[in-house]
């Protein structure tokens, strides 16, 4: 059979390759601590769990506006001016089936085929391959530990050309857990103005989790607002990963050709989670606030468990709940059966040695790192060092 020449374009998501590895071995009946995955473990509030059942009740069980229901989209830009301090109304705002099919939206909406995207390294998997499906030209840049993994106002200048349509980046950054200031942000937003035709795209998603301060949005800035698509959704910040809903604020005619894409896939995302969500976006942020604190714990758990592996580079994450330390100095090292040439072949080995999921740093840009979640209970996570630490001593 002949498939589409689309599917040669990009590659499965190793993050979900992972999973589904250690679900495998998890099937043989061997233990696997899971690192690999970004999903809180945490169960939804309760209160927003409330409002979906009400919604269910009332009977909230037909198809919805593409865009999603008025009464949703006026809740994010309630959200967007209590959280944010941004002006949007709700024809700037379209809801979709996660926060994923929010960025393809974006892409399709906004990239011509030849057309380069500029994506600062690390970035989410999933960034790069969007655009291959788009027909773009990825252009990644690399940041290092060294820098925090941020791109500078310098790199960003000499990155674009007449070929750019598009910028794409995350803060705070899955994996690396950077997070921009609003200073940092001013910076790149100079360069911005001096090239009119680029369009940014700014990943929010990890907004809540912020172990620094307050979350700063490049949308801030008024003059560049109209060309800045603000990527959020309910997954990482409300423990909603498996309700699905995500959202953009742009400008009226990139939401208007988001919703036009979007009409064809899906059209209106999940009734009950839509009402469930205006409960979310608009009451109390305790459960979210409360679940920070413990990822607060976790980080500084994990940090010190890492950091305590001889030839590891650990930076301390700013927000999400990743950790992306180097660790590119167990290269070339064997335990006499198998030899760690690269990131893949140490995940792997950690996998199938220490039981223990990761993913590679070569999915996010990065070969020298490996990203580890602290999206786990504590105890997991002990646990799982303790495997990586005896696993990795085995090699010379």
């Amino acid at each position: 059979m002949q498939l589409s020449s689309l599917l040669q374009r990009f590659n499965e998501p190793e993050t979900l390759k992972m999973a589904k590895l250690g679900r495998e071995l998890r099937a043989q009946g061997i233990d696997v601590i899971d690192l690999s995955l970004g999903e809180p473990d945490f169960d939804t509030p309760q209160h927003i769990k409330d409002a979906a059942i009400k919604a269910i009740n009332d009977n909230w069980s037909h198809y919805t506006p593409v865009a999603g229901f008025l009464d949703l989209r006026e809740a994010i830009c309630t959200k967007l001016k209590r959280d944010n301090n941004l002006d949007y109304k709700p024809e700037n705002i379209v809801a979709s089936t996660g926060a994923k099919q929010s960025l393809a939206n974006a892409l399709l909406a906004v990239v011509d085929a030849g057309e380069e995207v500029i994506i600062p390294t690390p970035f989410w998997v999933t960034y790069s391959e969007l655009v291959k499906i788009a027909g773009g030209v990825v252009k990644q840049v690399h940041t290092s530990v060294e820098s925090g993994f941020k791109i500078t106002p310098e790199q960003l200048e000499a990155a674009i050309t007449p070929k750019t349509k598009l910028f794409m980046f995350s803060s705070p950054c899955n994996p690396s857990g950077t997070v921009y200031s609003k200073e940092e942000l001013a910076g790149l937003a100079e360069v911005f103005r001096k090239h009119p035709q680029v369009i940014i795209l700014s990943d929010e998603i990890y907004e809540y989790i912020n172990f620094v301060g307050k979350h700063e949005s490049i949308a801030q800035f008024d003059d560049l607002k109209e060309r800045i698509i603000i990527v959020n959704g309910l997954s990482k910040g409300f423990a909603m990963t498996g309700w699905r809903l995500g959202y953009i604020a742009a400008s009226v005619e990139i939401a208007k050709a988001c919703e036009k894409i979007q009409g064809q896939f899906t059209s209106g995302t999940c009734s009950i989670t839509q009402k469930a969500a205006v409960v979310a976006l608009t009451t109390d942020l305790k459960p979210s606030l409360e679940m920070v604190e413990e990822f607060k714990k976790r980080k500084a758990k994990i940090i010190e468990l890492a950091s305590s592996i001889p030839g590891w580079e650990v930076p301390n994450p700013d927000g999400a709940f990743y950790i992306f330390p180097r660790v590119s100095s167990y290269y070339g090292k064997s335990d006499g059966t198998t030899t760690i040439t690269n990131a893949n072949d140490l995940c792997m080995y950690l996998l199938n040695t220490a039981h223990v999921s990761s993913v590679m740093g070569d999915a996010f840009g990065e070969p020298e790192c490996v990203r580890f979640s602290f999206a786990n209970a504590l105890p997991k996570i002990e646990e799982a060092f303790a495997r990586i630490k005896t696993a990795l001593a085995k090699l010379k």
